[in-house]
């Protein structure tokens, strides 16, 4: 894929740019999973038309490139370094005809790095042509992921045993953060935390805490987000998750769950409770910023004042006959003649 030169102008939104972005939407795509899920349960135009207006740490940008409109919009709150893709609208339509996303994807990375961010993150459909977008906008794959919607029966579900879930206490989050770091792996780490929106319950074996369940709730439902410890399986794991899906009130609205690829073994214990997969995401990454070793530079004079004012000769210098019977010369330690 070739970029072509194309006049191109992305900018920050403003209110002159409403009824733009308004059009534009109609056909766009939610990166933030747990958004989705929890705003509007399937669709986008609700999503993006509710965050548009500024908020504190949301940021929207629009404009053209060519003939192709386009808006995108991002979070980043305080000082993190990782910022959040929220939309990209409208969706790529064939795999030819990018440019306008290409730049766009550019000018949200080099937003949010004037902001501060490191890294930008987006989590998108695999099928979808957005994914190869990304690919080309110097994006990468760090997890895999699948959306799961419990769709199971309430009553049966009441007759599953519940593990006692609490509400996290301000002791907890330095054991959460061992938990965190034993499950998720070192690469993901970075990109695979709750966001800050969600609450959080514990649950704890033998007085050390097993899982922490990160959720989420909005108007169209709950997002479940789970790190959960290899060691709870089988029936212990049944359990903890109806003792979620309660918390949760599945029985009252729809819930949804995002499993990592890294906690593939508790699909049997979705499965068993009714929770159906409905999407697989990936979660691609687009570095922004690296650190940057500078050099240290020293005083000439400074630099000169270290070095010996008495200069000797290396030691043990060998003398080897010459063949002519000249006076030998002598010979570096490396073997070279001086001369």
């Amino acid at each position: 894929m070739v970029r072509t030169f194309e006049p191109t102008n992305i900018h920050a939104a403003k209110l002159i740019d409403l009824p733009l972005v308004r059009r534009l939407t109609e056909d766009g795509i939610v990166l933030d999973s747990e958004l989705v899920c929890t705003r509007e349960a399937l669709g986008a135009t609700t999503v993006l038309l509710s965050r548009i207006l500024p908020q504190r740490g949301v940021y929207t940008l629009v404009g053209r490139s060519g003939r192709e409109k386009v808006v995108g919009q991002f979070r980043l709150r305080g000082d993190h370094p990782l910022a959040q893709m929220i939309f990209v609208a409208p969706s790529p339509q064939d795999e030819v005809r990018t440019n306008a996303w290409l730049h766009l994807l550019d000018a949200v990375a080099a937003e949010a790095g004037k902001r501060g961010a490191h890294m930008l993150m987006a989590e998108v459909d695999e099928d979808s042509l957005l994914f190869n977008t990304l690919r080309l906008a110097n994006f990468a794959v760090y997890a895999r992921q699948e959306l799961w919607r419990w769709q199971g029966d309430a009553e049966r579900l009441a007759a599953v045993e519940r593990l006692p879930l609490t509400e996290v206490k301000d002791e907890d989050p330095a054991e959460i953060h061992s938990l965190y770091s034993a499950v998720v792996p070192p690469l993901i780490q970075p990109v695979a935390a709750p966001s800050e929106d969600a609450a959080g319950w514990v649950y704890r074996r033998d007085g050390r805490i097993r899982a922490y369940i990160a959720y989420a709730e909005g108007r169209c439902g709950g997002y479940i987000m789970p790190y959960v410890h290899p060691e709870v399986v089988a029936h212990e794991a049944d359990a903890l998750f109806s003792a979620v899906l309660a918390r949760a009130k599945a029985d009252r609205q729809p819930v949804f769950l995002c499993l990592r690829r890294y906690q593939e073994w508790l699909e049997t214990s979705l499965h068993d409770l009714g929770f159906v997969p409905f999407k697989e995401q990936a979660v691609m990454v687009r570095h922004i910023a690296a650190g940057v070793r500078h050099a240290q530079f020293v005083q000439t004079g400074l630099a000169l004042e270290a070095i010996s004012h008495v200069v000797r000769p290396p030691s043990h210098s060998k003398m080897i006959p010459m063949p002519s019977g000249e006076v030998p010369r002598a010979l570096w330690n490396d073997g070279s003649q001086t001369i």
